[in-house]
Parts: structure tokens; C-alpha cells; sequence
């Protein structure tokens, strides 16, 4: 399945702009994915920290465990094998990841917001670096995003600034580990069941192997491609929720590989945009009406990553 694609630039020029948020906001609503071209993100560091990865994700298990933070919820350093579980489903997905967050903590009520501090690996000297800075990048291509959606929405085009730009964001480094032998898997296990993201959107840099899909209106599975040089950007339950599913969070999965492949290894690196914890998730009045009822109770976006965490089997 070839989603919608659309060029960042074109929001930039006043004479394309309404023509990109009308195709934007229109995937949102029918499909939940899009592909994103000129989102700043440079070949060069997506192979670096590609490249960074793969060698952290090489070392030795009593290593990589030195950067696990106990009773962290996964939300900063490295996550082992296994620990994530999606709703609903009994195996583990088949991945261990890594996640860099925010380094500029916000103030609320006058208060520093207690953001976990990232956690660096001493063998991989230039991570920090090249981690920041993909994260930054993809954080600023998501505000431009989220304007475009809070123009289509019929809000001012700031309305999401605030809220993200020192928001609870979080850039997860996947490892779908080689299977050596598959007869030992449970018959439902997974690199990632399916599931929605938390968050309000995912820019996900390009993987190193196919094998993301997104299920459809009828229930069926289909695989998602994209050009080198976009990114794939879908839909969270935070902006569903905000939008009392005008914006739709789509179900995907990553399908494991053929027997014959499943000795090889997978990375993916999304970047789930989150707000700050006190953003308001009540679904916007604009988008109630009889035909569309209020679906979600009112809870504001702390509350409701920490609902889903639990779910997950990261915090208790």
C-alpha cells in the first residue's frame, strides 16, 4: 500500500499551504498514515544513529542491561527482551529497544517538570550527539506537522506548540532480534502485535527492512511502503481522543519475516510525539456533534500514559 504522500515545504509556501493541510488532514481522517518528504532529517544521521544502534544492540546482555533504569516504565535507556506485551495479547513482542527523551524540561506551576534524565552508553562515545540531534530534528518537523492539523481543525495554528515543544517526546531505537528457532516461539508472537500509538503523532524514520502493516477499514492487513527519502507519519490515540476519532489512529503491526529470513535482524526508529502531562485530551467541542457523540471521558495526557503503560506491562 502506497499511503498518501505529501512535502513538508509545501506548508512553508503560502500559495501550496491550504492545499497541504486539506491533504494532510484528509489521510488523518481516512487512513491515519501518511508520508512526509523534506522533514529535515538528513541521510547522514539516519545512518549514524542507525549505525550506533546496531552496535549497542551487539553488546553483551550484562552491558546493555547496565543502561536498564529499574522501575523507569522503559521511558529512558534500554529496555530488554521480551518486556513489552501489546493489549490483548499473551506473548511479548520480539524486540528490545532504547529510548532518548527530552533533555529541556519545561516548567508547570512554576515547578521544573521530573522528566527522567537520559542515560548514554559509555561505549558508544558519539550516540549523545547524533541522538539529540535526530531528535530535535524530527520534534521540529512534528510541530510544523501538528500546525497543519490545527489549521484543518479549525484551531489557531500555534494551538499545539506549547504543548509539544517541551512535551514528554520520546525516540525509541528498535531491535527486532534474529530467531534462530522459530519452533520455540508461542504461535502468536510477534516483532510488534497490533496496536495504536499512545502519543498524538509518530514520525517513524525509514526501517531497515519491511514489515510494518496497517489494518484496514475491512479488517484486512495491508503492508505500508514509503520512498527513502520521506518518513512515515501516523495518527495517536492522544489526538483520536482529542478529536473524537475525526483523526483516526489507525491499528498497525510488524509482521515477523519468512522462516528462511528470520535470522535477520530489524531496526525502526519512531518518534512518538507526546505533550506535556497536563495537556487537556477532553475531545474538542467541534468535534461533537449528533452524528458523532462524545466517545472518551475527559482526562488530561499524564493520566492517560499512564493508563497505557500499565496496559503495556511497563509500569505497574
Amino acid at each position: 500500500m502506497s499511503i498518501p504522500a505529501v512535502d513538508l515545504n509545501d506548508f512553508l509556501n503560502l500559495n501550496t499551504k491550504s492545499a497541504f493541510v486539506e491533504k494532510l488532514g484528509k489521510s488523518f481522517n481516512e487512513i491515519g498514515f501518511v508520508a512526509v518528504k523534506n522533514h529535515g532529517l538528513s541521510e547522514l544521521h539516519t545512518k549514524q544513529l542507525y549505525d550506533s544502534f546496531a552496535t549497542f544492540f551487539k553488546l553483551d546482555e550484562d552491558i546493555k542491561n547496565k543502561y536498564q533504569i529499574p522501575n523507569g516504565a522503559g521511558q529512558r535507556g534500554y529496555t530488554g527482551k521480551r518486556k513489552e506485551t501489546a493489549k490483548g495479547f499473551s506473548a511479548a513482542d520480539l524486540k528490545e529497544f532504547y529510548h532518548i527523551g527530552q533533555e529541556n524540561k519545561p516548567l508547570e506551576n512554576d515547578l521544573w517538570v521530573d522528566y527522567p534524565d537520559n542515560v548514554w552508553p559509555t561505549e558508544i562515545p558519539n550516540l549523545e550527539k547524533v541522538g539529540l540531534e535526530v531528535f530535535k530534528t524530527l520534534e521540529n518537523a512534528g510541530v510544523k506537522l501538528l500546525r497543519a492539523i490545527a489549521i484543518y481543525l479549525e484551531l489557531p495554528e500555534h494551538y499545539f506548540d506549547q504543548k509539544v515543544t517541551t512535551g514528554n517526546s520520546i525516540l525509541r531505537c528498535i531491535h527486532y532480534y534474529p530467531i534462530e528457532n522459530p519452533d520455540l516461539l508461542e504461535p502468536d508472537a510477534v516483532r510488534a502485535a497490533a496496536h495504536e500509538d499512545i502519543n498524538l503523532i509518530t514520525l517513524l524514520m525509514g526501517a531497515s527492512a519491511d514489515g510494518l502493516q496497517i489494518q484496514r477499514m475491512d479488517g484486512s492487513w495491508e503492508s505500508v511502503t514509503a520512498l527513502p527519502d520521506q518518513i512515515v507519519v501516523n495518527v495517536g490515540d492522544m489526538l483520536a481522543r482529542l478529536t473524537n476519532d475525526k483523526l483516526r489512529s489507525t491499528t498497525h503491526r510488524v509482521v515477523n519475516p519468512e522462516r528462511d529470513l528470520m535470522h535477520l535482524p530489524r531496526y525502526s526508529m519512531p518518534f512518538f510525539m507526546h505533550p506535556r502531562s497536563d495537556m487537556d485530551l477532553t475531545c474538542l467541542s467541534s468535534c461533537i456533534n449528533a452524528n458523532y457523540p462524545k466517545k472518551y471521558s475527559d482526562m488530561n495526557s499524564g493520566q492517560y500514559l499512564h493508563e497505557r503503560l500499565r496496559e503495556l506491562g511497563l509500569k505497574k
